[in-house]
């Protein structure tokens, strides 16, 4: 094969990458199938000690019968004096454990909920920050304020399409390329454990703790902890701000060569801004 043919290929298969990239770069990423509902939290109720009542033993039965006199007569025995029997207190009875109150399921409002991811780029030459939001984010919490340590949290869902950064063919790029979001529609964290939470908390008082969990992207699960701060706003509405790193690498995410696109960091941070109302 000449040198020139050689040449003709290599030309040709430069411009078919180049065409797929363009493709995902230019064509409009899907729209969201669905209006996002949140998935229902199935509270896991403890079991409750209940104490049970001591039962008392069984008096021993007196023999009623009088014993037969004997033919011989026994020396009379003056009477002893026999002192009265000191009346002794009632046993308390043990009182039953008293349940924890029903929990209250709250649920993330997405009108004034957000999740956002930050990552380091070069861009022109320049290194800069790319945040990239969406309000498609929902989820719920069972929370007793009496028994916080009790509290449980639900699969949280976000819709990947939605996710908008302040460039379009940036966006382009993250839904038909990175996130394959035509395939994979949904990002899903399921808790597992929930730890550092205190016995119980005022209104009003922030709180911190971790949810560790199973962080689902494209078709790739890793356990993420996210660091939570938490504020009882009211009895009926709970705010904060989850956040966890994760690393692109984990999940098989690359980035599409673009020009003026380099050194794109493999750390991501994940912000989950939330404000969550009680159930009516």
């Amino acid at each position: 094969m000449s040198v020139k043919k050689l040449l003709l290929l290599w030309a040709a298969a430069l411009w078919v990458m180049a065409l797929g990239t363009a493709c995902g770069l230019l064509q409009d990423p899907p729209a969201p199938s669905s209006t996002l509902e949140a998935v229902p939290l199935v509270i896991n109720t403890p079991e409750t000690a209940v104490a049970t009542a001591t039962t008392p033993p069984t008096a021993t039965a007196i023999p009623t019968e009088t014993p037969a006199e004997t033919a011989m007569e026994e020396p009379t025995v003056p009477a002893t004096v026999v002192p009265e029997a000191t009346e002794e207190p009632p046993t308390p009875e043990p009182t039953a454990t008293e349940p924890p109150s029903d929990p209250i399921i709250f649920t993330i409002s997405q009108a004034d909920s957000q999740v956002r991811f930050e990552l380091d780029e070069d861009l022109a030459g320049a290194r800069k920050t790319v945040i990239g939001e969406t309000d498609q984010v929902s989820g719920e919490l069972a929370v007793n304020f009496d028994a916080l340590s009790l509290t449980q949290v639900g699969v949280i869902l976000i819709n990947a399409r939605t996710f908008a950064t302040d460039n379009q063919f940036r966006n382009r790029a993250i839904n038909n390329e990175i996130l394959d979001t035509e395939e994979f529609e949904f990002i899903t964290f399921t808790p597992t454990a929930i730890n550092g939470l205190p016995d119980s908390v005022a209104v009003g008082a922030a709180v911190e703790f971790t949810i560790v969990g199973e962080l689902t992207i494209r078709d790739v699960t890793t356990e993420v902890t996210f660091a939570v701060t938490a504020t009882a706003v009211s009895e009926t509405q709970i705010s904060g701000t989850a956040m966890a790193t994760v690393l692109r690498g984990d999940y098989g995410l690359e980035i599409p060569s673009v020009p003026n696109v380099a050194n794109v960091e493999d750390e991501v941070d994940i912000y989950i801004d939330f404000v969550a109302n009680a159930a009516n």
